[in-house]
């Protein structure tokens, strides 16, 4: 048994979890989500593009074949519905939890102008004000920018610039909210994470970060109500680095203050367990454990001699 933390953040790394039907596979997990019931939510890379599992890691169905070019982020949202942002299509979908399209926002395959401001050129995920189911798209490879807009998707404003000033974005990569509606946002190349109020004014920035990638935040708080951040920290550019320690990848914990609780991993990239090689997309399910979606593929598998599938799904079982 391998574990990770230490005190009350200490998990189980269970490797294997998602039974995968035969001949099957991932190619790589960009996000996973839980919903009410503790099914998760695995978008990958592969021929299928959402496939979901019991908590147990049994698979129930897969959804969106054809539909999703380039996974990117998955948020779950209100009334039994996720929300689908693909960076290759330049598109948000909202969908029931059995794949039927809602909403769509952007036009599929053709991007924004590059850094125009207008959505969206490569969004990469969605944040949901649970005040009033107002919604966010940080939107992060191909602008600057954060757009905001009514829960039945009428735009409402935007924000932010290419830059490293605050307000600005060096990959607007993921978007998260708090109880209070306050919005973060995972300024990955900055490595930092921003804080803004619900009108897109700057707050405060968390800084000394290895490009935080994956964020998440329990809103329903641990067992004394504190809201916790799960940020996946994909770690430094440069390769001879990755084999150091203290510069990710790995998940870090936080209060909704910005301070470090636990670090998980932390180490050299790798496939042991334990290790990781590119957090990408993560979230708790109701018991507090942690799903992390890595790509593993784009990051490691594809530049290996010969090329390979790597994994890119873990969970970590947070010990009671």
């Amino acid at each position: 048994m391998v574990e990770l933390g230490t005190g009350e953040y200490t998990y189980e790394v269970i490797e294997d979890w998602a039974k995968l039907p035969d001949g099957w596979s991932f190619k790589e997990a960009a996000a996973v989500g839980a919903d009410a019931n503790d099914n998760v939510y695995v978008f990958s890379r592969g021929e299928h593009p959402m496939m979901v599992f019991d908590r147990e890691g049994n698979f129930l169905r897969s959804w969106g074949e054809g539909m999703f070019p380039r996974a990117h982020g998955i948020t779950m949202g209100p009334g039994d519905t996720i929300f689908c942002t693909d960076d290759g299509d330049h598109t948000v979908r909202k969908c029931t939890l059995d794949g039927k399209v809602l909403l769509t926002l952007g036009i599929s395959g053709k991007p924004a102008a590059f850094m125009s401001g207008s959505p969206f050129n490569r969004c990469t995920h969605v944040a949901i004000d649970p005040r009033n189911e107002d919604f966010y798209v940080s939107d992060g490879y191909g602008n600057a920018r954060v757009h905001k807009y009514s829960p039945d998707g009428k735009h409402l404003f935007s924000w932010g610039e290419s830059g490293t000033g605050p307000g600005q974005f060096n990959i607007a990569h993921n978007i998260c909210t708090d109880r209070e509606g306050w919005v973060y946002v995972a300024d990955r190349e900055n490595h930092r994470i921003q804080v803004f109020d619900p009108q897109g004014k700057f707050e405060t920035q968390w800084i000394d970060m290895a490009r935080p990638c994956g964020l998440f935040i329990d809103k329903s708080g641990d067992p004394s109500g504190q809201q916790r951040v799960y940020v996946g920290e994909l770690g430094v550019a440069i390769g001879p680095n990755s084999q150091a320690y203290g510069l990710g990848p790995r998940v870090t914990i936080m209060d909704i203050k910005g301070n470090t609780l636990a670090k998980l991993g932390d180490g050299p990239e790798g496939e042991a367990p334990g290790q990781f090689i590119a957090p990408h997309g993560i979230c708790i399910d109701s018991r507090g454990d942690i799903y992390v979606g890595e790509v593993s593929w784009t990051h490691t598998g594809s530049h290996l001699t010969p090329p390979r599938e790597v994994r890119s799904l873990q969970k970590l079982v947070r010990k009671q």
